[in-house]
């Protein structure tokens, strides 16, 4: 069981994994409608080397060879460059030049934007590894705070994160549902 950066040949798993956690967030961010659209296009951004849902910004759980979990996280410093091409193609896409997503990071936080671990692999801890990992990597960016938003009504996530340390610094709307966004001093 190894947990590596990620590489854009992840792109077909990792697409798949970003689509069960993001959900509707998927739709919003990729422009499409169908789940078929929403994870070619994810798997596109995965493959670039700039964007918030890049390899560049991601890591891999991997077991025997298969991607098992996958996390993506980011300096909230750098989310309005590394939000630049999503907010690029959905303006192309819906022919609005004033198109924004919603803000998630504050600048100072290192932002662990998305985690899924597949469902073959549940229950082994992958999830804790993977944020271990984005911990580790934020203490080395010498960010002081790390921060993730969990949707209203996810209190399975919720008391996870509780018991690593997060807590609710207060309530944020992401594609107009409640999320608390928690946060842990490094």
């Amino acid at each position: 069981m190894t947990i590596r950066s990620a590489r854009p040949e992840d792109a077909a798993a990792a697409s798949k994994l970003l689509y069960d956690a993001l959900h509707d967030i998927a739709h919003q961010l990729t422009g499409e409608e169908s789940k078929e659209g929403a994870v070619r296009v994810l798997e596109q951004f995965f493959r670039e080397h700039e964007g918030r849902l890049s390899h560049k910004q991601a890591a891999v759980k991997e077991i025997e060879g298969k991607a098992a979990g996958i996390i993506v996280a980011y300096g909230g410093d750098q989310a309005p460059e590394l939000d630049r091409p999503i907010i690029e193609r959905l303006r192309r896409l819906k022919h609005d030049d004033t198109l924004t997503l919603d803000k998630e990071a504050d600048v100072d936080e290192y932002y662990i934007d998305t985690l899924s671990v597949s469902p073959a692999f549940g229950g082994q801890g992958i999830g804790s590894a993977l944020i271990s990992y984005m911990e580790e990597r934020a203490r080395e960016l010498q960010y002081r705070k790390i921060a993730l938003a969990v949707v209203h009504g996810n209190d399975r996530a919720y008391a996870l994160y509780e018991r690593r340390g997060y807590a609710t610094d207060k309530e944020i709307m992401i594609n107009g549902h409640v999320y608390r966004h928690m946060v842990k001093m490094l």
